[in-house]
């Protein structure tokens, strides 16, 4: 059985830093692609950085998170640096069979239960 759990999450203030972990078990992360989607109220669920055989990062978020994993740890991590108001949301780790990146929610089968993080102004 493929589990995710999320930490890190908290309540920051702008221009502070967070670093998200994505602890997986029952598959390795090597072989896999994986991804941090958010979802802010009233609001679709959205990709905010992916890594696979490629990595993405979305404009609102280029240059200020990054994506990495440790596969001995076989941990995904997202810090974000020079947080802002709109980065508050839930966020989400996934993981997909393959290693083929995807940036849209329905491309993965399963996710981690979600860490509020909270950017005040």
């Amino acid at each position: 059985q493929v589990q995710l759990v999320e930490s890190g999450g908290g309540l920051v203030q702008a221009g502070d830093s967070l670093r998200l972990s994505c602890a997986v078990s029952g598959r390795r992360i090597s072989s896999s692609a994986l991804a941090w989607f958010r979802q802010a109220p009233g609001n679709e669920r959205e990709c905010v950085a992916a890594s696979g055989w490629a990595t993405y990062y979305a404009a609102s978020v280029k240059g200020r998170f990054t994506i990495s994993r440790d596969n001995a740890k076989n941990t995904v991590y997202l810090q974000m640096n020079s947080l802002k108001s709109e980065d508050t949301a839930v966020y989400y780790c996934a993981i997909r069979a393959t290693a083929a990146m995807l940036t849209t929610a329905t491309g993965y089968d399963y996710w981690g239960q979600g860490t509020q993080v909270t950017v005040s102004s």
